[in-house]
């Protein structure tokens, strides 16, 4: 017969209980850290969560991204903290489905430049690729006004010293067959490239979204545009901040049914729409497009369209030229300009061609109509309202431009804007060639 005391005994099942709750405590805390599998926020949300944790001493935190993505990207959460994430592998995040992302902290890319042109991901389209695909159906992903992507793309400008589209130089985000989706409150600094490409997605909201990709230094911040649309539908911007060196938003091949509103935009070129028509024989299209309430400072144009000559020279995506298609049913109205600088706050220009070679302007059978640019108010650096070379070969057609109220600050004292420079351009609607 047992002479333990009844004390020690309870003391002795006490101490294993909580020996097995510690234990329990640090397995679910390394799980959460390193996102090797989902766990539980409780019984309010069912959805399982991956917490995103820096390695300790790590100079890569891809590995844990992306196993977060794995284990809760289909029907979970993936939290980023308020933590400084090293990125310097490129990641393939497609796929997702009712996933929901949120960014705290900053995600901030690698200086290793070989590696970059090395391994970045191909988009398939102008020898563009990028650093990071994301994509999926009902995914939502949320920067909460302090989500950072930081591309370290001061030590881009300086490696390109300007060159144009150097091949395999990555873009900071790929918006990658995306449906159904929301991106919001996210903020991007110092991109690679171009920002955001949205590829082959339909019905995509972004909203809230600052960018800075400005050079601090002599070498130009060149190809830093905001975002750029291709082979998607139902795309729509919503209060974008934008200061950059180029495009701040461009619409590309195949962008339809797109909305752009209520944004400000700082130093760039303004809203493009292309460059288009690259590509000898191939169709493409540019369609329904509305652009409302946007605020330039020290923009080159105010929106401008950019079609190739209809002779190829060269390849892409530098070179090119020869495609066919259209561009029509373009709105741009409500633009409060602030020291526009080039010729014309509008601008068509069907010219583009290798640089450095002349190649004929009126030869682009790519066709632009039904465009209308109303309600224009503020101060510009030219006397001309629009200057717009279209092609003999396929001249543009239902061009509208009215309630135009500009000052020419270029001149002292201050004259109105009113002029336009026209060729190739038929059936004019508020102003005459």
């Amino acid at each position: 017969m047992s002479t333990t005391p009844f004390s020690v005994k309870l003391f002795s099942v006490l101490a294993l209980l909580l020996l097995a709750f510690i234990s329990s405590v640090l397995a679910e805390s390394e799980t959460s850290a390193n996102s090797k599998a989902p766990i539980k926020p409780g019984n309010n949300d069912p959805r399982p969560t991956c917490v995103v944790k820096t390695l300790l001493n790590s100079t890569d935190d891809t590995p844990v991204i992306l196993d977060a993505f794995k284990n809760c990207g289909h029907g979970g959460s993936i939290v980023f903290l308020n933590q400084t994430y090293n990125i310097n592998t490129v990641m393939n995040t497609t796929g997702l489905r009712d996933c929901e992302i949120d960014i705290y902290g900053t995600l901030i890319w690698g200086k290793n430049i070989s590696y970059w042109l090395n391994n970045s991901l191909p988009l398939g389209y102008q020898n563009q690729s990028s650093a990071w695909f994301l994509g999926g159906d009902n995914i939502k992903v949320r920067g909460h006004g302090y989500g950072t992507l930081d591309g370290n793309g001061q030590t881009w400008y300086d490696f390109v010293n300007g060159a144009s589209n150097y091949p395999h130089r990555p873009h900071a985000l790929t918006i990658w067959k995306a449906t159904n989706s929301i991106f919001e409150g996210l903020r991007f600094v110092q991109s690679q490239m171009w920002t955001m490409t949205v590829i082959h997605s339909q019905n995509v909201l972004l909203q809230d979204i600052y960018v800075n990709s400005t050079s601090h230094d002599s070498k130009p911040a060149r190809n830093t545009d905001g975002a750029d649309t291709m082979f998607s539908d139902h795309i729509t911007f919503k209060r974008w901040t934008v200061v950059n060196g180029d495009d701040s938003i461009s619409l590309k091949a195949n962008s339809t049914n797109i909305v752009i509103q209520d944004s400000t935009f700082y130093k760039g070129l303004g809203v493009a729409i292309g460059s288009i028509g690259q590509y000898k024989d191939v169709f493409e299209t540019i369609e329904n497009v509305y652009v409302d309430n946007i605020t330039c400072y020290n923009t080159a144009y105010a929106a401008y369209i950019k079609t190739w000559t209809g002779q190829q020279v060269g390849y892409p995506p530098n070179g090119g030229g020869g495609g066919l298609g259209y561009a029509q049913n373009l709105t741009f109205t409500n633009f409060k300009m602030h020291n526009t600088t080039k010729t014309g706050a509008f601008y068509i220009t069907q010219c583009t061609t290798f640089s450095g070679v002349a190649g004929d302007c009126n030869t682009s059978l790519f066709n632009l109509r039904d465009i209308h640019f109303t309600n224009i108010t503020g101060d510009v650096g030219t006397s001309y309202v629009a200057s717009m070379q279209c092609s003999a070969a396929s001249p543009c057609s239902g061009i509208e431009i009215e309630g135009v109220d500009l000052m020419d600050v270029a001149t002292v004292p201050e004259t109105v804007t009113g002029l336009f420079k026209c060729s190739n351009v038929l059936n004019t609607t508020g102003f005459s060639c």
